[in-house]
């Protein structure tokens, strides 16, 4: 039977400068009795907002402060605090671990989840899944929904305040986004989802890139000087919003299995995006992509702030090279959506070629 297309995305998406302060006024269909997940930093930087959104209103609003990582303890406190609070809605503020917990704990007690990111450097806040660890931090699965989250709410200056190496980080995230669909589409692979890839996540994949390609500069320099402009707002949408639902919608590739294998090998200070960047110029080699366009993508590396060497992502043995290509090519990995499939060998050669032709284009 031929695979079923589908599409899915957030149910709602609230993006501009000041958003928090009309959180109330944009979620209050949801409920009356809102419990808030936040990071350290989320609080920090949303509760006075969020506070004034609610200012004459009577709902009850609790705070939990989350320090931990989305632990299966974690997610559990937090679904206690549900059931005893009577909780119509969870709201996830921070990043990824405060995001990831929250996510589940709405969807084991079947309540509303709505995310309010205070970085950009990932595409996570509009996907229907979660990364779940164990207690003692090791993995142990990924969770995926039925649906995407209710609502996703960012406010463009939380954004600007953050570190820019959070927004770069978020454009290299999105910057595989439109290949890896490409990729997918021409090898008739599923979507992230499960189901057949339309035109319309397609068109987004693609929108998403030529976001970047057009408005990442001066958006970084918008950060940096901690400011919202439309060059910013458009890469906080691309990173968080075309970025997300695009990968959601198509799926991925080279990029994201160069990052899982790369963290097989333990610690590492290299983003998340940054890996994604290095790893979509790994997967234009594995292509054999035309001068032209592997070197535009190495220029709007260049131009933001990506890495195109290895090096630039940790200091690498040749054997832990060898290693890291062999567990990104395990089965189940993206990486064998590419045309043709992918060894440990081809993917090893591709990553010493595009590390090499960094090298050069750095003049090294």
């Amino acid at each position: 039977m031929e695979r079923l297309r589908m599409m899915r995305a957030p149910l709602k998406y609230v993006q501009g400068k000041g958003a928090l302060l009309h959180f109330h006024k944009e979620m209050e269909y949801m409920g009356k009795r809102w419990l808030f997940v936040c990071s350290n930093s989320g609080y920090k930087c949303c509760h006075d907002e969020l506070e004034k959104s609610f200012e004459g209103k009577d709902d009850y609003r609790r705070y939990e402060v989350f320090g931990g990582i989305s632990s299966i303890s974690e997610i559990k406190k937090m679904q206690d605090i549900i059931v005893a609070d009577k909780i119509d809605v969870v709201v996830a503020v921070g990043g990824g671990s405060a995001v990831d917990a929250a996510k589940a704990a709405a969807y084991y007690e079947n309540k509303r989840i709505v995310i309010i990111p205070t970085v950009a450097a990932t595409d996570a806040p509009c996907t229907g899944l979660s990364v779940i660890y164990n207690d003692d931090g090791s993995f142990n699965k990924y969770l995926f929904y039925p649906q995407n989250p209710d609502a996703v709410l960012v406010d463009s200056d939380v954004i600007a305040k953050a570190p820019v190496k959070f927004l770069i980080a978020g454009m290299g995230d999105a910057l595989g986004t439109y290949f890896e669909g490409r990729a997918s589409l021409r090898t008739e692979s599923p979507s992230l989802e499960g189901g057949g890839i339309t035109r319309a996540g397609m068109a987004i994949a693609k929108t998403c890139y030529e976001t970047l390609r057009t408005h990442g500069k001066a958006a970084v320099v918008a950060c940096e000087n901690n400011v919202v402009t439309p060059a910013l707002d458009a890469v906080i949408e691309a990173a968080v919003y075309l970025s997300g639902v695009g990968a959601d919608n198509v799926n991925c590739a080279a990029p994201h299995s160069f990052y899982n294998g790369l963290t097989s090998l333990g610690g590492h200070d290299a983003y998340h995006g940054n890996c994604v960047a290095f790893g979509t110029l790994v997967q234009l080699t594995l292509e054999g992509a035309d001068k032209a366009e592997f070197e535009d993508i190495q220029d709007f590396c260049l131009e933001v702030g990506l890495p195109i060497t290895l090096s630039e992502l940790g200091d690498f043995t040749d054997e832990e090279i060898h290693t890291m290509s062999k567990n990104a090519c395990v089965e189940g990995e993206t990486i064998h959506n590419l045309a043709g499939d992918v060894t440990p060998e081809e993917l090893y050669c591709a990553i010493i070629a595009t590390d090499a032709l960094g090298k050069k284009r750095l003049g090294k």
